[in-house]
């Protein structure tokens, strides 16, 4: 027992110094606060190139609708002409000018493709305007999942930088014990291997908080090296309360991308009938005015003005059977974008579905996750007391810790997946808005935690010092 008092004093000490290290401080300046959720959802909206390309389509396709319905409206133009002559023959030289004003008004009574081109602007502009608001909730989503990916790195590093602390410290004990010949050689190199390993885990960790930055950096277009908001200790994280019939059903009446991809296909049905109007008459009324001086063959004749009525008719008569070959192409992009429709609202049931049963189970999931932390701190705890009577060797105690921080890993990863799921779930809802993140963001932090990620190191208490003898 004498010979396993270095190795218990050690084990403690170990635990002590990790436990001082997540002592925080007492008070919190205005500069320690972290970035949240919310904040780099305003900025990435106004800097996500995916959502400013998505909303300047929208506008482009506001703009073209306008641009059709110009063509049912009257066509009016002006013209003016001015000329100088000089006109010569046997026996006169003249040279004089010519005036001529002119005014028109055409107006289209009955023209098909023209209205169904208007009516299939109105479908793209509709169109348009949902695939961009689909634009913004899966970037919303995308940000939503480099965050929390940014967040686990941070924490990966915090872990792997205490548990590799907690080891070293472990180790130089062991590796004075050795040299008095009070530890096993097995001891020190198992623990030597573990700090080692440790240490290679922490330069990737390292290097994978930068590139999680990075990509974050990529979506708002600045760097992002402020702290980030993690999820809060004190808060419980409940799955949706809605039966999942209750969100098929809203996602099939409002998910942006199943409402662009069906005025795709009324789009494409606009077509068709436009197509199909270019075998109709078209008819237009004409009005025009004019005012000249200029007769035949540019001679000089007194002012003259004239007003003229006319109504038009065309009727196609044969293209070389241009038309119906394109007609028939129409049909085949109808059927096209109804069956692209019919594949998206399969796609939305099944999104929906996926993301509300794995929002259901994740919350299970945090549930057991916490009980398994809770059960490795108590295990910790239990492996020293077992060392302090000789009971089990350092390795031991090592590898209990080892669990404990394991544990810590698959909590956060299981809110932060819970997390990611309900976003998922409101984007397929056709939901997921401003008022979505705000409400997530109350599950975050808005001070930097000061405690290692997950909660406190489990505490060493006076029941697990050693028996002197």
């Amino acid at each position: 027992m004498l010979r396993l008092l270095p190795g218990v004093l050690m084990c403690v000490a170990a635990w002590q110094a990790v436990a001082v290290e997540n002592q925080g401080p007492k008070g919190v300046s205005a500069s320690t606060y972290a970035l949240d959720l919310a904040g780099l959802y305003r900025e990435a909206r106004l800097e996500d190139p995916r959502v400013l390309i998505g909303y300047a389509k929208a506008r482009s396709a506001a703009e073209k609708q306008r641009e059709a319905f110009g063509q049912l409206l009257p066509q009016v133009s002006a013209n003016a002409n001015s000329s100088r002559v000089l006109r010569k023959n046997e026996t006169a030289r003249d040279i004089y000018n010519n005036e001529t004003y002119s005014l028109s008004l055409t107006q289209y009574l009955y023209n098909k493709p023209a209205w169904e081109r208007y009516q299939k602007s109105k479908s793209v502009k509709a169109q348009q305007g949902q695939q961009a608001e689909d634009t913004l909730a899966e970037a919303t989503v995308d940000l939503a999942k480099r965050y929390f990916v940014a967040l686990a790195a941070d924490d990966e590093l915090a872990l792997v930088q205490a548990e590799r602390r907690a080891t070293q410290k472990n180790l130089d004990r062991v590796s004075m014990m050795f040299d008095r010949q009070m530890a096993k050689i097995t001891d020190k190199l198992d623990m030597q291997a573990r700090v080692d390993f440790l240490a290679a885990q922490e330069v990737d960790a390292r290097n994978q908080v930068q590139v999680s930055r990075e990509a974050l950096a990529d979506i708002v277009g600045r760097p992002v090296n402020e702290p980030l908001s993690r999820v809060r200790n004190d808060v419980a994280l409940q799955a949706p309360t809605r039966p999942l019939q209750s969100w098929i059903t809203q996602a099939i009446e409002t998910n942006p991308m199943l409402k662009a991809s069906q005025s795709g296909a009324e789009a494409a049905n606009a077509a068709v009938r436009e197509g199909k109007g270019e075998h109709y008459p078209q008819l237009a009324l004409s009005l025009s005015a004019q005012q000249s001086d200029q007769g035949y063959d540019n001679t000089q004749a007194p002012r003259s003005d004239s007003y003229v009525a006319s109504l038009g008719v065309k009727i196609p008569l044969y293209s070389g059977g241009s038309t119906s070959a394109r007609v028939r192409g129409l049909y085949d992009d109808q059927l096209a974008a109804e069956e692209q429709a019919e594949g998206v609202r399969r796609q939305v049931v099944k999104e929906t579905t996926t993301a509300y049963l794995t929002a259901q189970s994740s919350v299970e999931k945090i549930r057991a996750n916490r009980n398994a932390l809770s059960s490795a701190q108590k295990s910790s705890l239990a492996a020293q007391k077992a060392f302090s009577f000789g009971v089990v060797n350092a390795v031991d105690v090592l590898n209990a810790v080892q669990n404990e921080f394991k544990a810590r890993r698959d909590l956060l990863k299981s809110q932060y997946d819970f997390i990611t799921n309900l976003f998922l779930l409101n984007r397929w809802a056709g939901e997921l808005n401003q008022d979505s993140v705000d409400h997530v963001n109350v599950w975050l932090s808005p001070v930097p935690e000061t405690s290692l990620p997950g909660g406190d190191v489990a505490q060493v208490d006076s029941a697990a010092e050693p028996r002197r003898r």
